[in-house]
């Protein structure tokens, strides 16, 4: 049967994040894409200039179109943008009884720009940290969710993922993309895991990371729609994003932060 993956986040205008990316990782890793759009933006590699968004029945109707049809094994979630959004997103994953959820807490794009109001915060810990296999927070949205500082370290980054199994993760990946260093380091922890894993690989030099955690987050979901266990999954797209983000500097697209090279094996 093939694989299914559902993106459901907002369209990102210049292609190179949001629902854009995760159909093109969908599509480089061999399974079918299908999407819920939650948000407009009008965005570049530059930043965000306006957001508009999709009304929740809308939302619910899509959703309803998809999971009546489709044989979605995976659901990658991403910017959700506000508090009604993230109630119509949680009612429709209980109604379908959405599995492999992938959570990605998108709050701010790589050029600085916010994604999720600060109000929705509080509802999206409550509503979706639970229901998702896999929770996937970059080192300022594991911040924000704990209410911690940022992490200095690998430590801290581990307490700050455990924490939030604390609040209700399954499983959490802790990214490390924003730290220092020679390796980029993300942390697996899970309340079933028997160890942490960590997943390193050597950093990149380029300003070309428009997208990558959506697309780290939607191969992730592309994994588990083809029937690999979670930290296989992980490590595979681990792997996937680090290649993309090291063959991006063959594009030339925009004048800002530009996109992940996310059909490097292809083109």
């Amino acid at each position: 049967m093939t694989a299914i993956a559902l993106t459901i986040a907002g369209s990102d205008s210049s292609g190179g994040a949001g629902i854009q990316a995760d159909l093109k990782t969908f599509a480089a890793l061999g399974v079918y894409g299908a999407s819920v759009i939650t948000a407009l933006t009008a965005q570049n590699t530059r930043g965000v200039s306006a957001i508009h968004d999709v009304p929740p029945d809308f939302i619910a109707a899509q959703m309803k179109a998809v999971f009546s049809d489709l044989a979605v094994k995976a659901v990658k979630i991403g910017m959700l943008s506000r508090a009604a959004t993230i109630h119509s997103v949680a009612r429709g994953l209980a109604r379908h009884k959405a599995r492999n959820i992938v959570l990605d807490p998108v709050m701010i794009a790589t050029s600085g720009s916010h994604l999720l109001t600060r109000n929705a915060v509080a509802v999206l810990r409550e509503e979706l940290l639970h229901r998702a296999l896999i929770v996937t927070p970059n080192l300022p949205e594991a911040a924000a969710l704990t209410g911690a500082s940022l992490a200095r370290n690998e430590a801290e980054m581990e307490v700050q993922a455990r924490h939030l199994l604390t609040e209700g993760a399954r499983n959490v990946l802790i990214k490390g993309g924003h730290g220092h260093g020679r390796d980029s380091v993300d942390l697996l922890v899970g309340q079933t895991l028997k160890r942490t894993f960590r997943f390193s690989a050597p950093r990149v030099a380029t300003k070309n990371t428009h997208g990558t955690g959506c697309t780290l987050s939607s191969a992730i979901a592309a994994g588990l729609a083809k029937g690999l266990s979670l930290v296989d999954a992980v490590g595979e797209a681990k792997a996937y994003v680090t290649a993309a983000i090291a063959a991006a500097d063959r594009l030339d697209i925009g004048k800002g932060h530009g996109p992940l090279h996310h059909f490097h094996a292809h083109w």
